[in-house]
């Protein structure tokens, strides 16, 4: 051994034989790092394209269902105050806008005759139904409060009354259009067309989810390619140190610098930096990522996915509190149950609670869990003409959450507070926990808004 590599070192021969096949070894290697580096890339192009898809997608699925939630708005509005400009709201969507419409053609052209496309075909078809119900209800508020029929669109003139809602008197009519639109019938339409859009959104997740662990298994396998390479290439390194040094330690330095600034590594250099550069941003992307979701959980309660008192905090802040209203709603006597049944039965009667609240409020509206059994529901562009829908809303939610379904019933009373013009936001709570304070004094089930 000591006679080889003292002629090696003599003669240099040998050297300059294994200097040129470690280079070739370096060709070829580097080539197929290159090839496997691309694929990788594309790979990972693939990865975020799906995601992206998806997230527009499901933006589409979405915006049939804030539309279809806006319709219902509008014409319960109408139903409550007799005001035209709600009527009008409502056929500017179902004519002009067309949000749903819209967004079922995105759809369809992007996903084809999928069962995602007939889920939302038919969550499009029961809201197209629906609407006749609310035609219906509209002619029945503009008899009611004594409106101007021409002034009414041709859709809500057209409509013929039977004989026995002609009979009705004004009140009665009205009464009559408000049951037709916070009824049983009307809600289980909703809840109809709400799981249809639930079975899009899972039959999207379900897809993607096939597709994005198609492209992680090569991803892996490309991985595994990269870092075998990597190897022989490394072991280049060490014999051939001198003639890297210009492509890899100066790279190196600068990726170093990169790393203490928390910066992404810019892909320069050999192949072998190029790798662990790429390798260090994905890590640093999803530290990103990780960041977010950290940030997620801390503004979010675990039980029920609402937002916690910290995140109600942050939407105090900066909530515009002149058009919003704040509504507390505890439940009554829920100790009883964590007593009666356990934690685990209370913990399943809070998630009830939470999804009912979130249901009965617009998707604009901000729902957050701000203690044990005490809910707060932030409400944008409210205003108090709105007064009896809110009271319907948790007439609503009590009906909900008398049902057991295994689990036992509980009721729940609420105090509410409009802002106004340089509202003070620690005012407004206190009006609103004061309201509430009040509705629980008057016993159960019960609603108090702050004068």
């Amino acid at each position: 051994m000591f006679q080889i590599f003292k002629r090696i070192k003599n003669r240099g021969v040998f050297l300059r034989r294994l200097n040129l096949i470690m280079a070739i070894i370096a060709i070829f290697a580097s080539i197929a790092l290159f090839i496997a580096m691309d694929r990788t890339t594309k790979l990972h192009h693939q990865t975020h394209e799906i995601t992206q898809n998806y997230f527009a997608w499901r933006r589409d699925a979405y915006n049939m269902q804030i539309a279809s939630d806006y319709l219902t708005e509008q014409i319960r509005c109408f139903a409550v105050t007799g005001e035209l400009r709600y009527l009008e709201n409502y056929f500017s969507e179902a004519k002009d806008s067309k949000r749903r419409e819209h967004a079922l053609s995105e759809l369809e052209e992007h996903l084809g005759k999928t069962k995602t496309i007939t889920d939302l075909a038919a969550a499009m078809e029961d809201s197209m139904e629906l609407m006749k119900l609310e035609y219906y209800a509209g002619r029945l508020t503009v008899e009611a409060f004594d409106l101007k029929l021409s002034d009414a669109p041709k859709e809500i003139q057209d409509v013929d009354l039977t004989q026995e809602d002609l009979k009705l008197s004004n009140v009665e009519k009205r009464e009559r259009a408000q049951a037709l639109l916070f009824g049983e019938e009307y809600r289980t339409q909703k809840e109809n067309i709400s799981e249809h859009m639930q079975e899009c959104l899972n039959d999207l997740m379900a897809d993607v989810g096939r597709e994005q662990e198609r492209v992680a298994q090569k991803l892996e396998e490309q991985v595994r390619t990269e870092h075998v390479l990597t190897v022989v290439l490394i072991v280049i390194l060490l014999g051939t140190m001198v003639l890297t040094a210009w492509t890899v330690f100066r790279p190196l330095r600068e990726a170093v610098n990169m790393i203490r600034e928390e910066k992404e590594i810019p892909l320069k250099g050999a192949y072998e930096v190029r790798f662990l550069a790429k390798t260090y941003n994905l890590m640093f992307q999803s530290g990103v990522k990780n960041q977010e979701k950290l940030a997620y959980e801390a503004t979010h309660d675990s039980l029920t996915g609402l937002y916690n008192r910290r995140g109600y905090e942050f939407l105090v802040q900066n909530v515009d509190w002149e058009t919003s209203a704040l509504i507390l709603l505890d439940l009554d006597d829920f100790k009883s149950i964590n007593d009666n049944y356990g934690h685990d039965v209370g913990d399943a009667v809070l998630k009830k609670a939470a999804a009912a609240i979130l249901n009965s409020f617009r998707s604009q509206d901000f729902v957050c869990r701000i203690g044990g059994d005490e809910f707060a529901v932030i409400m944008l562009h409210s205003y108090v003409a709105l007064t009896e829908l809110i009271q319907k809303k948790v007439k609503s939610l009590n009906e909900i959450l008398s049902q057991t379904e295994g689990i036992p019933a509980v009721s729940l009373s609420a105090g509410v507070a409009f802002g106004h013009q340089d509202q003070d936001k620690e005012a407004l709570f206190k009006q609103a926990d004061e309201a509430l304070y009040q509705a629980k004094d008057k016993g159960k089930r019960s609603i108090v808004f702050y004068e």
